[in-house]
């Protein structure tokens, strides 16, 4: 999706850099930056989910739930396409409206390496054009995802926390409201979309509400909200908004490939990590996306390819923006507003990046290249931002068509479009 077919009048031209990082550095003072940017351990990446902090910041209307008030223009209406509210200016998200919140807005074509032909799939088709199935209880949406059979499922729920297992060939859509709460696993498939949904780790606030816990291990014990692993491919994760994932809010690893995540925000219920062999104190592992579980995985060589674009790391998201290995990752066109974070984009053991007009406001470490990683950094915007913000190593040309849009109103546009509407 361009600038050009978001809903402009909604984009706010207003935004500046002054009254963004404004908001960002009366949170909290500057810190100087870490010297040592990668993650003390590889963690192992298993599966959970996280929940959206109710939406984007209303930019200058009444504030979401946990979205960041940014001084701007007139406040976000959001009725949505999905016909969530009609009060202007809060955070629910989605165009002005009053259409029936059943018929979600409609998907743009899918870009990045979901898009790419390969290990038998060609592109990221989901259900396709099959008849959307309406499904409002757990159980109705346990038994219709899991199938083997090629579905379009419509989520019209929002469900209790459980640990739910996503079949190949799947469309999986959020409608009215949707939420999904627990832990969604993505493991040995191929050919799935999920689209407006709201997801939400069992960690909470508190890593120890997740059922898999253990004291001894700590909150990498706990599941992520989304995985995406086993040689899992062609995958497309559009419009989400996940959070409170209890290892992590989306990994990738064990050889998956083909993926591309879009116009997703990643955030975090402040939370501490004060128990287990892997704790990290006031930092509470909210430790967003890794890429590869660890450097010695054989079935990772040649995989783990993805595509990030338009997405949000917002608020609370400490660090793995993403954490990355082996792949070719490209990173163009986000938005990084976590303040007090320990790092952002990372290139870890034999990965390829191309990190490209991205915009990192107010936050630290913004590209954190490890020795034995490569990364390629260019035409990106830093505000406010300490630590490192050049990387020249040599990239990737990716085997797509993705034209990076200039950062000039990128900000605005990505609090205005991502998540679920």
């Amino acid at each position: 999706m361009t600038h050009a077919q978001l809903p402009r009048t909604r984009v706010l031209k207003s935004l500046g850099w002054l009254a963004l990082l404004g908001f960002l550095h009366g949170c909290s003072g500057e810190a100087a930056p870490i010297t040592n940017r990668a993650p003390a351990r590889p963690d192992a990446s298993d599966g959970g989910a996280p929940t959206a902090s109710a939406g984007k910041p209303s930019l200058g209307g009444t504030n979401g739930a946990s979205g960041s008030p940014v001084s701007g223009g007139a406040g976000q209406a959001s009725a949505g396409s999905a016909g969530a509210s009609t009060t202007a200016g809060t955070n629910a998200g989605g165009d002005a409206g009053t259409g029936d919140c059943m018929v979600p807005p409609p998907a743009a074509a899918v870009q990045g390496w979901a898009a790419v032909d390969g290990m038998n799939q060609n592109g990221t088709t989901g259900g396709g054009d099959l008849t959307p199935q309406v499904v409002t209880t757990l159980a109705e949406f346990k038994q219709a995802v899991s199938s083997s059979a090629p579905a379009v499922i419509y989520l019209n729920a929002v469900l209790e926390p459980d640990s739910i297992a996503v079949g190949p060939n799947k469309t999986i859509v959020g409608v009215c409201g949707a939420e999904i709460h627990g832990h969604l696993g993505i493991s040995r498939v191929s050919n799935v979309i999920l689209r407006n949904l709201k997801i939400q780790g069992y960690g909470v606030g508190d890593c120890t509400k997740d059922p898999a816990f253990d004291p001894i291990v700590g909150c990498s014990s706990g599941a992520d909200a989304v995985s995406i692993t086993s040689q899992s491919h062609h995958i497309w994760v559009d419009h989400c908004d996940i959070s409170d994932g209890t290892d992590g809010n989306l990994d990738i690893n064990a050889g998956s490939d083909f993926i591309t995540i879009s116009w997703t925000k990643f955030h975090y219920t402040p939370r501490t990590d004060n128990v287990g062999n892997d704790s990290t104190g006031a930092n509470g592992h909210r430790f967003s996306n890794l890429i590869g579980s660890g450097d010695n995985v054989p079935e990772d060589v040649g995989h783990l390819n993805v595509t990030w674009h338009h997405d949000w790391w917002a608020d609370n998201v400490n660090q793995r923006m993403p954490r990355t290995r082996r792949g070719k990752i490209h990173v163009v066109n986000n938005l990084y507003t976590p303040v007090g974070d320990s790092y952002c984009t990372n290139s870890g053991f034999e990965t390829h990046l191309l990190v490209e007009n991205n915009v990192y406001a107010g936050v630290k470490n913004p590209l954190s290249p490890d020795a034995n990683g490569d990364m390629l950094a260019r035409n990106n915007v830093f505000e406010k931002t300490t630590g490192t913000t050049t990387a020249t190593g040599t990239g990737f040309t990716p085997p797509y068509t993705l034209a990076p849009e200039p950062t000039d109103q990128l900000a605005a546009a990505i609090m205005t479009g991502a998540g679920p509407h």
